[in-house]
């Protein structure tokens, strides 16, 4: 840490969000960030789903980038590009709020985390992107393999990248690492099993890249604020190396959330220092269960419950 830079102190509460230059542990505040991106392209925004920390901070850099730079776009992973339209139709005052919710498979957390986002957008006339690939797409790919794509219709095929699984260095061992204890890398139907749900990650993110090249084509002037799983881009890895395999060109800032452990008094910079180019703390979520037996009765009643898709 920089001798003359502030101490960092864990988070007040899980509204809170303490910004930090990784190099030498200089303190942030959003405005200060926004001046530092004011000549990005792509500001990549990463997050934990459902963390209030993140979502406001989100959208207080949304708002403090606009100000700097009116001609601004959303992209978002928490739409499917197959529900633009029904996106579009909302933002142009065809359809409630409701009705975008049910038609655009909203995500259940959208009006807690997404809505400050969408709304900024919509009272401001600018364009949101819906940016991931479609639901049933990625849960086929997840079942049946990479091959499922070829089955698909013309018009189907084409919501997603002509390239959709670029692979970056050093991806897939990230990936196994972080779901390896739960899927499994043992016999060979696991192994199976985990290439195809690595391969459907795979689609998501290029898709997504995709979809905000094609942003970046349609509307070259914007700047563009793109928020997403803090899987898909931290380490500069996933959605933000296949962006940067793609264009090369295109100036790309990562903002990666790290979580302060409980009970500790020193942030873990040390630890985290490639995650961003910027970090925000957080603190912890709650932990959601204590007992494991009722941990797995949960997880295995939300797959029973989970959408039904013909991939046939």
């Amino acid at each position: 840490m920089s001798p003359n830079a502030p101490s960092l102190t864990a988070p007040d509460s899980q509204y809170d969000a303490c910004l930090v230059i990784p190099g030498d542990g200089s303190l942030l505040t959003v405005p200060e960030l926004a001046r530092r991106l004011a000549e990005t392209d792509v500001i990549v925004v990463g997050e934990y789903h459902g963390h209030h920390g993140s979502h406001l901070l989100q959208a207080r850099l949304q708002q403090a980038l606009y100000r700097q730079h009116p001609e601004q776009l959303l992209t978002m992973e928490q739409f499917n590009v197959d529900h633009q339209q029904d996106l579009d139709r909302y933002l142009s005052g065809q359809t409630g709020e409701t009705e975008m919710i049910e038609d655009a498979a909203a995500w259940d957390n959208y009006r807690a985390s997404y809505r400050p986002l969408v709304e900024f957008a919509r009272q401001h006339n600018l364009p949101v992107i819906a940016a991931n690939a479609p639901a049933d797409m990625v849960r086929c790919v997840g079942r049946q393999g990479p091959a499922y794509l070829e089955s698909l219709s013309g018009d189907a095929r084409r919501q997603v990248p002509e390239s959709p699984f670029i692979e970056p260095p050093g991806y897939r061992e990230k990936f196994i690492e972080a779901i390896g204890g739960s899927h499994g890398t043992g016999g060979p139907a696991m192994s199976e099993r985990m290439r195809n749900t690595y391969k459907a990650q795979l689609l998501r993110d290029n898709t997504m890249a995709s979809a905000i090249l094609k942003a970046h084509e349609q509307y070259p002037e914007y700047q563009i604020l793109h928020t997403t799983g803090a899987f898909h881009s931290e380490q500069r890895l996933g959605t933000v190396a296949v962006l940067e395999q793609r264009a090369p060109a295109l100036s790309i800032a990562v903002i990666s959330p790290v979580t302060w452990p409980e009970d500790q008094t020193d942030a873990p910079l040390t630890d985290h220092t490639d995650a961003g180019d910027y970090l925000y703390f957080v603190q912890p979520l709650p932990e959601e269960f204590r007992d494991r037996e009722r941990q797995r009765k949960a997880m295995a009643a939300r797959f029973r419950n989970s959408p039904e898709t013909d991939c046939d």
